[in-house]
């Protein structure tokens, strides 16, 4: 007997179908599919969430030293005329140090973070800057569920569809 559901797809496809269902699911919090596939996607997204909730509090905050360009008071880098040693001059960029706390991930919150980014798909917003869900799962969506011990998505059927009259469900967050 099958473990999950075939959804009429080859393996890569659906493999691929669901990737891309779930890393919607959590970038807009809904989504609108069949009720099978919203029962398979219901599996991982809650899985994923559960994942997010037991390690979100697994890290430590380090010391950073951070080299960066110096900016005048237009942003622009500045610079000093400089020999080099065979006498010839040149422009070299002023450098600036600065010490800043980040956040480093334990081992097994990024084993969590690893798997997470095996089961999402990177996104791009309007602007095309990099969306990162695995943050997100962290940071928006964990502390919501710290006191749930399941049930972070919820299936609400929806009717037919036109086309085929596929039974159509919407999966949401809670």
């Amino acid at each position: 007997m099958a473990r999950n559901r075939k959804l009429g797809r080859t393996t890569d496809q659906r493999l691929a179908m669901l990737k891309t269902l779930t890393t919607d699911l959590i970038l807009h919090g809904k989504i609108e599919t069949t009720e099978t596939r919203a029962k398979e996607v219901k599996a991982i997204a809650d899985s994923l969430i559960a994942l997010a909730v037991k390690e979100k509090d697994n890290y430590e905050m380090v010391d950073v030293k951070v080299v960066t360009a110096k900016l005048d008071g237009n942003g622009n880098k500045e610079t000093e005329k400089v020999k080099s040693k065979n006498g010839k001059e040149y422009l070299r960029v002023v450098k600036e140090e600065k010490t800043v706390q980040k956040q480093k991930d334990m081992p097994s919150r990024l084993n969590a973070r690893r798997k997470m980014m095996k089961m999402i798909n990177k996104v791009k917003d309007a602007d095309g800057k990099n969306v990162d869900l695995t943050s997100k799962l962290f940071n928006e969506i964990a502390p919501k569920y710290t006191n749930n011990v399941g049930g972070y998505t919820r299936i609400v059927k929806t009717g037919v569809r036109k086309g085929d009259a596929a039974p159509t469900a919407l999966l949401q967050l809670l």
